[in-house]
C-alpha cells in the first residue's frame, strides 16, 4: 500500500481526495498540507467525508513542514492538488519532494472530472482575476432568457468547519449568514444571487452534483483560480487577461484549460495595449488551433462621482494577492474617473499589513480580505482610519453589510462586455443539443 500525501489549499485537494483515494484500498492518504490560504491548516479532514479508511479523518498541516512529514512518515507519493502556480513553482515544488525522497505526482482532468446527467458548462481561467465570475453571470442570463434553469455550482473555498460544509445550497442573502460565509466566498455568491441564480458549493462535489442535478436543466461550473473543472463539460470556455500576457502558457493548470477549451475568451482588451493582446491570441492559438477566440472587454459601472476626490481603492483579494495583480477594476475606474487613489499601507493593521510584505507586488489598493473574524476587524480599521474622502470598492459585494464602514463608498461593477459573440456560440451549442437529442429519439 502507497503511503500518500496531498498539497493542497482547502479545494482541489479534497476533490481528489474523495474522487481518487477515498475508496482506494491500495493507496492510503497520511496527510494533507495547506497553502495560499490563512489559518486553513491545523484543522482535520472529518471521518464524515474521509470514509470508512479513516476512522480519525485526516490530518492538515502547513505546507512549510512539507520535508519533514515526508520522511517521518515515509510517504512514497505527494500528489500537488491546488492551482495558480507559475510553471518554475511546480518544478521547485517537484524538486523538493524529490530531494526529500517521495514520487511527485499530478492528476490529469479525466481522472477527477465528474459526469453530470446534465449538460454541463465550464467557465475557466489561465490566472486568478481574468473575468471568470461576470462571465458565468452573462452565461446565466442568456440560457434564462433561453427559459432554462441553470444552476451554478462554484469551486469550492471551504474553510471553516469541513463537517458542516459538506453541501451548501445558496439562494438568498440569509443563507449566507447561514453558512457563515467568508468575505471571498460572499463576492462569488452575492451576485449570482442577484441574478436569480442558486449556486451550491462545499466539499463533495459528487453529492453537490447529484443535488443540483435535481432542479438544473443545465449545470455552470464556475471554476476558481485557475484550475481546471470538477465536471466534465459538454461546453468549456477559458478566459485570458492580456494584462498579463505569457501567463496563459506558463502557469499551471491554466495552459491545460487553454488546451481543452472550445471558447477561448481575450477579456479586458480596453485596458490592454494592442501588441499584448495579439501575443495572447498567438499563444492561444497555438496551443488550440481550433477554438472560438473571442474578444471582450470588463465593462466598468461607478455608482457615484468621484472627481478629485481622495480615494481608497479596494479591490478583490485573491487577484490581488496570489494572482500576482498590483491593481484591479477598482483602481481603473478611479483614474478613468478622476480620482486620487491614496496608499493604503500607512493605514493598514495586523494581517493586513504582512500582507503587504508577502506580496510586494501591490500597488495601491487594499486587497479585500476576510477569512476569519479577526482579519474582518483589521479590515474594517484600516478602512476607517484612512485619510481619504470616499472608498471606491470594486469587490462585488456590499462590505456595509458584514463590517461597519464609516466612509462614502462608491461601487464600481463589471460586467463582460463581448458585443453579444458568447451569446452566438452558446446558441450554436444548443442547436446542436438538440440536434443530438433529436437522433437519440
Amino acid at each position: 500500500m502507497r503511503r500518500v500525501l496531498i498539497m493542497g489549499a482547502a479545494g482541489r485537494d479534497f476533490h481528489n481526495f474523495n474522487v481518487v483515494f477515498r475508496n482506494n484500498p491500495s493507496e492510503r492518504v497520511i496527510c494533507f498540507t495547506a497553502a495560499q490560504i490563512p489559518h486553513i491548516s491545523g484543522r482535520r479532514y472529518p471521518p464524515v467525508l474521509a470514509g470508512r479508511h479513516y476512522p480519525k479523518g485526516i490530518p492538515i498541516y502547513p505546507e512549510d513542514k512539507l520535508d519533514k512529514l515526508i520522511k517521518k512518515h515515509k510517504i512514497d507519493d505527494v500528489v500537488l492538488s491546488y492551482s495558480d502556480l507559475s510553471f518554475t513553482q511546480v518544478m521547485e515544488k517537484a524538486s523538493q519532494v524529490l530531494a526529500a525522497g517521495a514520487s511527485f505526482r499530478l492528476l490529469g482532468p479525466e481522472q477527477t472530472m465528474l459526469k453530470s446527467r446534465k449538460p454541463v458548462i465550464a467557465v475557466t481561467a489561465v490566472r486568478t482575476g481574468c473575468g471568470k465570475s461576470p462571465t458565468t453571470r452573462h452565461i446565466v442570463r442568456v440560457l434564462r432568457q433561453r427559459g432554462l434553469n441553470a444552476v451554478v455550482v462554484r469551486h469550492p473555498m471551504p474553510y471553516g468547519i469541513l463537517s458542516k460544509q459538506v453541501c451548501e445550497r445558496f439562494a438568498t442573502y440569509k443563507d449566507l449568514d447561514r453558512y457563515k460565509t467568508t468575505i471571498e466566498e460572499r463576492e462569488e455568491y452575492e451576485p449570482l444571487i442577484d441574478n436569480g441564480a442558486i449556486v451550491y458549493a462545499g466539499v463533495d462535489y459528487e453529492k453537490i452534483l447529484r443535488q443540483a442535478e435535481q432542479e438544473a436543466d443545465s449545470i455552470i461550473w464556475d471554476g476558481g483560480n485557475n484550475d481546471t473543472p470538477f465536471y466534465q463539460p459538454d461546453l468549456w470556455i477559458t478566459i485570458a487577461d492580456p494584462l498579463r500576457p505569457g501567463h496563459e502558457i506558463t502557469y499551471y493548470p491554466g495552459e491545460v484549460n487553454v488546451r481543452r477549451a472550445d471558447i477561448l475568451i481575450i477579456n479586458k482588451e480596453s485596458s490592454a495595449s494592442q501588441k499584448n493582446i495579439e501575443v495572447v491570441r498567438r499563444n492561444l492559438r497555438s496551443r488550440n488551433p481550433t477554438a472560438t477566440i473571442i474578444d471582450a472587454d470588463s465593462r466598468l459601472t461607478v455608482s457615484g462621482d468621484i472627481t478629485g476626490k481622495k480615494v481608497l481603492v479596494i479591490e478583490d483579494g485573491p487577484t490581488i494577492t496570489h494572482g500576482g495583480v498590483p491593481t484591479g477594476a477598482g483602481y481603473v475606474a478611479a483614474l478613468r474617473h478622476g480620482a486620487r487613489p491614496i496608499d493604503p499601507r500607512p493605514f493598514a493593521k495586523g494581517s493586513l499589513k504582512e500582507l503587504y510584505a508577502r506580496f510586494p507586488h501591490i500597488g495601491k489598493v487594499l486587497p479585500a480580505i476576510g477569512y476569519y473574524p479577526e482579519q474582518l476587524r483589521e479590515l474594517e480599521h484600516t478602512i476607517n482610519t484612512a485619510e481619504c474622502d470616499a472608498v471606491v470598492s470594486a469587490t462585488p459585494i456590499d462590505l456595509r453589510r458584514i463590517i461597519a464602514v464609516a466612509k462614502p463608498i462608491v461601487k464600481i461593477s463589471y460586467e463582460l462586455d463581448d458585443k453579444g459573440a458568447l451569446e452566438k456560440e452558446i446558441d450554436k451549442w444548443l442547436k446542436k443539443r438538440c440536434k443530438k437529442k433529436s437522433r437519440k429519439r
